[in-house]
């Protein structure tokens, strides 16, 4: 039996600008779990929005291979590990993290999948996608979380 999800959201209050609206889940290091992750990710940072197919293609996408790439390279599928999804909406952004529990990564040493001497390798292509999906893709120091900012419109 997997763990259940635990999603928490926080509403500003009417009128307060300088506290953005937030979503935060917990999700098992289960693959089992990326699509449900992602479509009660979407529901929520585009609540009360009208946007465009093209920003939740990107938003979905991105958040796929964020969650497979932390389940899977970072916890390595251990099912003692979780992974943190979070989101501050703001009124045109979403800034999205993805945390997991692993090692870590140096993301500078990771090849474009486009470039001659990695294009055998299997690893790379999420971070490529997730690079070309987000307006601006950041790392911790450790490598161990994502901060991807999408639009949100």
């Amino acid at each position: 039996m997997t763990a259940p999800l635990a999603l928490c959201v926080r509403h500003s209050r009417p009128g307060a600008q300088s506290v953005p609206e937030s979503v935060a889940l917990r999700v098992p290091s289960d693959v089992n779990h990326v699509e449900a992750v992602v479509e009660l990710m979407i529901r929520h940072c585009f609540a009360g929005q009208s946007p465009s197919t093209r920003a939740v293609f990107r938003l979905r996408v991105a958040l796929a291979e964020a969650l497979a790439n932390a389940i899977c390279s970072g916890n390595r599928q251990d099912p003692a590990k979780g992974v943190t999804v979070s989101a501050e909406l703001l009124p045109d952004l979403i800034r999205l993290s993805v945390a997991d529990e692993g090692d870590g990564f140096d993301p500078a040493t990771v090849l474009s999948p486009t470039d001659q001497d990695a294009l055998e390798r299997e690893c790379g292509r999420g971070l490529f996608i997730i690079r070309n999906m987000a307006l601006q893709v950041e790392f911790n120091e450790r490598g161990n979380i994502i901060w991807m900012t999408l639009p949100r419109c």
